[in-house]
């Protein structure tokens, strides 16, 4: 799988996992060059608490595109050190 954003592949791996129609990807898939920090947070009531980055790739600017848990849940343990991507960014395979 990858995940492709104003051209660009920010992410590369065949090991994605699955969670409601969104792929996580390692997170020594994603290329960190292209993340800028976030302070946004937000809460799953069964994955527990996100934490997001902004994607910049050649100065454009796309906030909050990506998101992991770092300390998911249990039922949601299958996450813990991965990152999936939405607001634009292209999954395919």
């Amino acid at each position: 799988m990858k995940a492709i954003w104003n051209n660009v592949v920010i992410a590369e791996s065949n090991d994605t996992v699955l969670v409601e129609g969104n792929h996580y990807f390692p997170e020594g898939a994603v290329k960190r060059e292209y993340l800028m920090p976030s302070n946004t947070r937000t809460s799953c009531s069964w994955k527990g608490s996100a934490h997001y980055y902004n994607l910049l790739v050649d100065g454009n600017a796309n906030p909050d595109a990506v998101w992991y848990y770092p300390e998911p849940k249990e039922a949601a343990a299958e996450i813990k050190g991965r990152m999936a991507f939405w607001k634009g960014v292209q999954v395919v395979e």
